[in-house]
């Protein structure tokens, strides 16, 4: 039987060699016909520590790893494009304050 393979976006990479991936997917209500949004939640193995939040994945079935890992990481086919808002602003702040220390001159002593 061969294994699965599935593409998803990695939600989750604050674990060591672990990832949580969630894979999307639209169902029709059975009632109603209504298609709805759902998504799949994969544990992957991630031996090297490559894939980082927002980064699209493909991921193959394999044998259990641990409690919850059932897959690993093939490869990933998206790097993510997020911004850290909080670290761009701190590093910013940082550089304006270098510039304005060298820019001012201290007092000559006489």
């Amino acid at each position: 039987m061969p294994k699965r393979v599935a593409v998803g976006v990695v939600m989750t990479d604050k674990m060591e060699k672990s990832r949580r991936v969630e894979i999307p997917r639209l169902v029709r209500h059975a009632e109603y016909g209504k298609i709805l949004h759902r998504k799949t939640v994969c544990h992957i193995h991630d031996e090297k520590n490559e894939s980082h939040i927002g980064d699209t994945v493909e991921i193959v079935e394999c044998a259990p790893k641990s409690r919850l890992k059932r897959w690993e990481l093939v490869r990933i086919l998206k790097k993510s494009t997020i911004v850290d808002l909080a670290a761009l602003r701190a590093a910013e702040k940082a550089q304006a304050e270098s510039e304005q220390a060298v820019t001012e001159k201290p007092p000559v002593a006489k």
